[in-house]
């Protein structure tokens, strides 16, 4: 397991601690990013894709704020950049 994939493991287990999560996805994209200079900082590049019912009722704004929220202790040592796509769980259904 590289260094991604165990702060991939820790992500995972924050936000399901944070939510009741219908689906989680959590992609290293690090490697498209090479040469960059966030990447030089030892901090990954990820895209994260999560389905919860917290999310209903909430601005595109305030899903993310809520995510960054449970993802702050990893901000910016094991997260330079994420990419985030947060769905209520109709709307994951509706997207099908």
């Amino acid at each position: 397991m590289n260094i991604n994939q165990k702060r991939i493991a820790l992500f995972d287990a924050d936000l399901r601690a944070a939510f009741k999560v219908g689906h989680l996805q959590i992609e290293d994209e690090s490697h498209l990013h090479a040469g960059h200079a966030g990447a030089a900082s030892g901090g990954g590049h990820f895209k994260l894709t999560i389905i919860a019912p917290e999310f209903e009722g909430m601005s595109k704004v305030t899903r993310h704020r809520s995510i960054y929220a449970a993802l702050n202790k990893h901000f910016p040592e094991e997260i330079h950049a994420l990419t985030i796509l947060a769905f209520t769980p109709s709307e994951s259904t509706n997207s099908a």
